[in-house]
């Protein structure tokens, strides 16, 4: 069989697409994808026109009803993709082994069955792979065997810094392979600590310090679109403005989505908050709310999702500015997690940092992907 120039992936519990994202930056057409929340859908459809994206309850529907749906019923895919609930693992929560968002990760064992890619990725938080929460990835790893698929061993932890993302972010990714293709391998760190420390990551004020003053634009509290002038960026900034190219992005070009910067609204903070905000110095977290002060010249800390309306609809802590006495805004951490300026999140608050805070950073989902694109290119 003659593989096509670019080969095709599937987004399962896709968000709004920051693994899509990554994988196009990879080389790979994402033809399809699926999540349960409408707003979450409608949101990647904007961001990927191209994409069949299907608002459904993966737990409910077959690959046969899927690949109907999304019309790729004749369509090889060369690999799925999907980033299953965490909530139900993370060391955060409850962690409740019966919480019923775990065991959806047996119904994407039964649909990567279904599907027969070639490839496959999972990702989900650290704390699957500790206590209880590793039964139901045993159990995952037992489904994707009995339907022919192998496993790289061991299981890693990738930290999405060493990839350029400035955000400590680690997070467990499983690959897996079919029987006839050459097994992938885990991406090396691109940013690695050399022996003084220095890794030249970049930095929070790398990401967000040419963004507006949002506090001194009046405007922005009626609208999340910014269309003032931007500052002096770094070069991480310029290649999310797309004012350079990245040689190593091979995502189809987008120049803008939307009349001005997406994401840009603020938020009204009581005279007693910004005073505890001007006290806290960057690297601290304040002492009622215990948001994080972000440091100029550090990492920001995991940008978190909050919770959804069926676990009471809590937002999670944002950072502070470092320097301006305010929370980030839906621009920043997408900054922060290496979203382009071009990508559009849902206007309130709520909603845009949920789903930052759920999505995979794209520039880890890139180096992950182009794992799985050297084994399909030397297969």
């Amino acid at each position: 069989m003659k593989r096509r120039e670019r080969p095709v992936g599937v987004d399962l519990f896709c968000g709004v697409g920051g693994m899509s994202l990554g994988f196009e930056q990879a080389g790979f057409d994402v033809i399809a994808a699926a999540d349960v929340e409408k707003v979450h859908v409608d949101t990647y459809s904007k961001n990927f026109p191209t994409c069949t994206a299907l608002c459904l309850d993966l737990a409910l529907v077959s690959g046969d009803k899927f690949k109907e749906q999304a019309a790729i019923k004749d369509k090889h895919i060369d690999v799925v993709f999907a980033g299953p609930p965490c909530q139900g693992f993370s060391t955060i929560g409850k962690r409740k082994r019966e919480d019923p968002r775990n065991f959806l990760l047996n119904d994407l064992a039964r649909l990567i069955a279904d599907l027969a890619p070639s490839y496959f990725v999972v990702e989900n938080v650290a704390g699957i792979l500790v206590g209880d929460a590793v039964r139901n990835l045993e159990e995952f790893v037992r489904c994707v065997r009995r339907a022919g698929y192998s496993t790289v061993e061991p299981i890693q932890l990738l930290d999405a810094a060493e990839f350029g993302v400035p955000q400590r972010r680690r997070r467990v990714f499983l690959l897996g392979y079919a029987a006839n293709v050459r097994p992938p391998r885990y991406p090396k760190s691109l940013y690695p600590n050399s022996d003084n420390g220095d890794s030249k990551r970049p930095t929070v004020w790398d990401a967000i310090g040419d963004l507006p003053k949002v506090e001194k634009v009046e405007y922005l509290f009626d609208t999340d679109e910014y269309k003032g002038a931007l500052g002096k960026p770094s070069v991480y900034a310029q290649v999310l403005r797309g004012e350079i190219r990245d040689p190593e992005d091979r995502s189809r070009r987008r120049d803008v989505n939307g009349n001005g910067l997406g994401g840009c609204s603020r938020t009204v903070h009581t005279t007693e908050t910004i005073r505890r905000f001007e006290n806290t110095k960057p690297g601290r977290s304040e002492e009622v709310s215990r948001f994080y002060r972000l440091s100029k010249d550090g990492l920001a800390p995991t940008l978190r999702a909050g919770t959804g309306p069926a676990q009471g609809s809590f937002m999670a802590p944002r950072p502070i500015h470092p320097f301006q006495n305010r929370c980030i805004t839906i621009r920043e951490a997408a900054r922060l997690h290496s979203f382009p300026d071009w990508f559009r999140f849902h206007h309130t608050k709520w909603h845009g940092f949920r789903q930052i805070g759920n999505s995979v950073p794209p520039r880890l989902a890139r180096a992950v992907a182009e794992s799985v694109r050297r084994a399909l290119d030397s297969d």
